[in-house]
């Protein structure tokens, strides 16, 4: 058994900033990619950030520059810092990750957290 557990999340301003953190519990022999994706309202699920095991990093255009992925892999934990938030921004938030689960050999891609809802309002 696998489980991402999200913190952080809120209301905040145009113009601010907030935190995620993903961490990952259970049956893990170890993890590969760790992932943030975001679903705005009416809108299909998007990959915003995602780092490897290498600390090589992807954003989508609309977060390059202004968010930053990292990890710590002692604490199986992920982050999401998002500064210069904007409108645009609004979404529940969710980290996913490659995740080879203990006693397997492959790969499975299919975790979740639990979503985090980021609401940016005047």
């Amino acid at each position: 058994q696998v489980q991402l557990v999200e913190f952080g999340g809120g209301l905040v301003q145009p113009g601010g900033s907030l935190r995620l953190s993903c961490v990952a519990s259970g049956n893990i022999h170890s993890i590969k990619d760790m992932l943030w994706y975001r679903q705005a309202p009416g809108k299909e699920r998007e990959l915003v950030a995602r780092i490897t095991r290498e600390n090589a990093t992807e954003y989508a255009a609309a977060a390059q520059g202004r968010f930053t992925i990292s990890r710590d892999d002692v604490k199986r934990s992920w982050y999401l810092q998002m500064n210069n938030l904007n409108n645009e921004d609004t979404a529940v938030y969710y980290c996913n990750a490659h995740v080879r689960p203990i006693p397997t050999t492959w790969w499975e891609d299919g975790y979740w957290g639990q979503g985090s809802q980021v609401t940016v309002s005047s």
